[in-house]
């Protein structure tokens, strides 16, 4: 009989995983591969005196959320990001409260009268919202997850076959839900799921034959819009089954299989082309007669939520039980020219915001006029695709700006109408101001200061085209580098502008020559004017 000590020694987890990895490699390919968290524990090491017993979520006590908000908080919330959609706002709203302040009442019923909550019928209401694209759709449904603080998941319905999606299945998308809630299946029983284009997989009614695809898509997400348990690791995928096998070799009570889909929110959406045409036709069938009122005009159906009903959609394509478990309808309005001038003017997410941030990576400080917006709106709404055609517009208007001006002495763009109306006349005119680019080097330390700057004290800074050749001038004459000078002459700013900053709320500095000339005069200037600011301030406020 052997000695124990003769025993081969027990394989270490790295060693472990290099031998599945090549196992896995050599009989199915690179389709398949096998990983380890880092610091994680050995799945062979034998379990403890404790038994290893893993947790049950399902015996968690803890509330997966406290909600408490109101449909007009929500909204107010929304109007921050969303510009119109008023109508889509509030049905969203009132949704959600119903649906989670239900969910609420349902989970603490459970924990004391679980016979009692199993007799609760509750109706989900999943919403499913109709509007053209680039309206605000996916943005409304983001944002109300951040706000309750859900996990959320968007996909698109075009993915999606009667089989299965990317090699996996409409189930996923449940799954997904525990991943964004890092492993907490409690609170991804609590989440959002968001299908886009929905509208794709509405079957052709028109055809010779139905469009099984779709049709079976839409039967796959009813069960997941009612309740369903779903599996927590997909049974088609061999790495997430070999992780539930190592799961369980640890012994003890197993943790959490499967996600139950009960509060769930789902909520879709789509363009739905042509159902506007579903819908006049029906109106005007029905207005056939004497005394009868005036039909709709085409272009006003869209927008009424009342007119569009489960029939519309069911002729359009959609299976009388999957519409069915969509009772909340929700229709967003087109954007006009003016509602495109707003998004940019005061949606928190404004693609301005965006574009100011891009400039000033360079360097460069953007100042957009109220003109220039106005004739980008009117661009953009001829582009038909929405809030989406202001990205076109500018990436169109601003290309060669962003190519030019980056590496010349321009710290400042005023981007006004005139410019958008003739940007390549705009630009020359800029460089020509501007002059030539006399040292390069000068540019690249400046700009290495300023991120330096902003970086270890929070105030961004911008220095004039004169103030920047006046940098490289007393640089030349002190024989020192550009970056070493500005960091003595600017030594003491930290302190100053972040009085400016308390007192005002100013975080972006424009510097002219006098900063240069002499720092400390400068500074103190804007110090006394920021705290008359304040009196000012205070004084209109006690009035």
């Amino acid at each position: 009989m052997a000695d124990k000590d003769d025993e081969p020694p027990f394989p270490d987890p790295q060693e472990i995983s290099k031998r599945l990895s090549e196992f896995l490699k050599s009989n199915f390919g690179d389709q398949v591969s096998f990983s380890t968290m880092d610091g994680a524990e050995n799945p062979f090491t034998p379990n403890d005196e404790t038994g290893g017993e893993t947790h049950d979520l399902r015996d968690d006590t803890v509330d997966v959320f406290d909600f408490d908000l109101l449909p007009r908080e929500i909204k107010d919330h929304l109007d921050r990001f969303v510009i119109r959609q008023d109508e889509a706002k509030k049905a969203l709203s009132i949704a959600v409260c119903d649906h989670y302040n239900h969910a609420k009442y349902l989970q603490r019923l459970e924990r004391a009268d679980p016979e009692e909550a199993a007799k609760v019928e509750f109706a989900k209401q999943n919403v499913i919202v109709v509007g053209p694209t680039g309206v605000g759709k996916t943005y409304l449904v983001k944002h109300i997850a951040e706000l309750i603080g859900v996990p959320f998941v968007k996909a698109d319905a075009t993915k999606f076959s009667e089989t299965g999606y990317v090699g996996a299945d409409v189930d996923d998308l449940v799954r997904e839900l525990v991943r964004k809630a890092d492993g907490d299946v409690n609170l991804a029983e609590y989440g959002i799921v968001y299908i886009d284009e929905i509208d794709k997989i509405a079957s052709a009614s028109n055809s010779g034959g139905r469009d099984v695809s779709g049709r079976g898509v839409q039967t796959t997400l009813l069960k997941l819009m009612e309740e369903t348990e779903v599996a927590v690791r997909n049974p088609q995928d061999m790495q997430s089954q070999m992780q539930a096998m190592f799961d369980m070799s640890r012994g003890g009570k197993p943790s959490r299989d499967t996600i139950n889909t009960r509060h769930i929110l789902f909520i879709v959406s789509g363009a739905f082309s042509g159902l506007e045409k579903i819908v006049e036709r029906r109106l005007r069938q029905g207005a056939i007669g004497f005394g009868a009122e005036p039909s709709i005009a085409t272009e006003d159906v869209a927008l009424l939520q009342d007119s569009v009903g489960t029939q519309d959609f069911i002729e359009f394509g959609f299976e009388a039980e999957f519409i069915g478990r969509l009772p909340v309808r929700v229709v967003c309005d087109h954007l006009e020219s003016g509602d495109l001038f707003d998004i940019m003017k005061h949606s928190e997410g404004s693609l301005i915001r965006q574009y100011e941030r891009e400039f000033e990576a360079y360097g460069i400080q953007a100042q957009f006029a109220d003109s220039a917006l106005e004739k980008i709106a009117d661009e953009a709404a001829e582009e038909k695709t929405g809030a989406r055609g202001l990205m076109t517009v500018c990436e169109r208007l601003f290309r060669q700006f962003k190519f030019e001006l980056p590496g010349t002495p321009v710290t400042e763009l005023v981007i006004d109408g005139e410019l958008v109306a003739d940007p390549a006349g705009a630009l020359a005119q800029t460089l020509e101001k501007a002059g030539s680019v006399e040292d390069s080097r000068l540019i690249g330390e400046v700009s290495a200061f300023r991120r330096k700057f902003e970086e270890e004290h929070g105030c961004r800074l911008l220095f004039e085209s004169g103030a920047i050749n006046r940098l490289g001038e007393l640089a030349s004459e002190q024989g020192r580098s550009v970056l070493q000078l500005c960091e003595e002459l600017f030594r003491d700013y930290k302190f100053g502008l972040s009085l400016i900053r308390q007192n005002t709320g100013q975080q972006s500095f424009t510097l002219p020559v006098a900063a240069i000339d002499d720092p400390d005069k400068y500074l103190s200037g804007l110090v006394v004017t920021s705290y008359q600011e304040e009196e000012d301030s205070s004084l209109n406020e006690d009035v």
